[in-house]
């Protein structure tokens, strides 16, 4: 299935007029897209062969889609354990916490407890970066995405692979052998997306915009079925 992508410049005013005047919060887009990312890793990762999740989440929004992602998933069957070294201080991301608190979920904050689950878990999900980073990649994240690209486990990146540049890819050396094994895309497809490896699978999320919209953008509105959150894109 092709695909049109939006680059990140378009990616960034599309979410300003979401938040506009189409009326939305970023509450409501960032628990559709959290949805989303949790039932693509149910439909290619199911929790009978991979139950145990780390969820790697970054200081910005793409952070705070892995909570929510976190919180389905544990619902969905999983056992997610969370490592979020810099958490974001507003009310929103705090209101996420505490929910994922309430659903003894765990969070690990040491080394040896984040090396220890890089050798147990049966899946990763990269939710560092989202379309707003901008290289070099700063303390502590270039270790933690070099010990995510080592541990050899599958790896599910939320919108934009950390590390990689939104438009062209990954172009930074530190990264540049980094494939996802799946990648979410959120609303469309970013042109990174286009670099993906042809193992990797590639599902795009965020069902909140209607067709009207998606022709202004000029973007794919993905064919959803039924009460499905996300598509494969083949």
């Amino acid at each position: 299935m092709s695909f049109k992508v939006i680059a990140s410049k378009h990616a960034a005013l599309l979410d300003q007029e979401l938040m506009s005047t189409c009326g939305f919060t970023i509450d409501q887009l960032m628990e559709l897209a959290g949805l989303s990312v949790a039932q693509s890793i149910y439909k290619v990762y199911p929790p009978s062969t991979h139950t145990n999740c780390l969820i790697l989440c970054g200081p910005g929004n793409n952070g705070g889609d892995g909570l929510v992602a976190a919180r389905h998933l544990k619902l969905f069957g999983y056992k997610p354990i969370i490592y979020y070294p810099k958490p974001t201080k507003r009310p929103l991301f705090d209101g996420l916490v505490t929910q994922l608190k309430l659903f003894n979920i765990e969070f690990i904050s040491s080394g040896n407890q984040l090396s220890e689950s890089f050798n147990t878990c049966d899946l990763i999900v990269d939710a560092l970066f989202g379309f707003s980073f901008h290289p070099p990649i700063r303390q502590p994240f270039d270790s933690l995405i070099s010990q995510m690209i080592q541990s050899h486990k599958k790896i599910v990146a939320v919108d934009v692979p950390s590390g990689w540049d939104v438009d062209e890819g990954p172009v930074i050396e530190q990264i540049k052998n980094y494939q996802p094994d799946l990648l979410v895309s959120l609303t469309a497809p970013k042109p990174c997306s286009l670099k993906l490896a042809d193992k990797s699978r590639h599902f795009v999320g965020g069902r909140f915009i209607d067709p009207q919209f998606a022709a202004k953008w000029g973007i794919d509105l993905p064919n959803y079925k039924g009460t499905d959150q996300c598509v494969e894109l083949t």
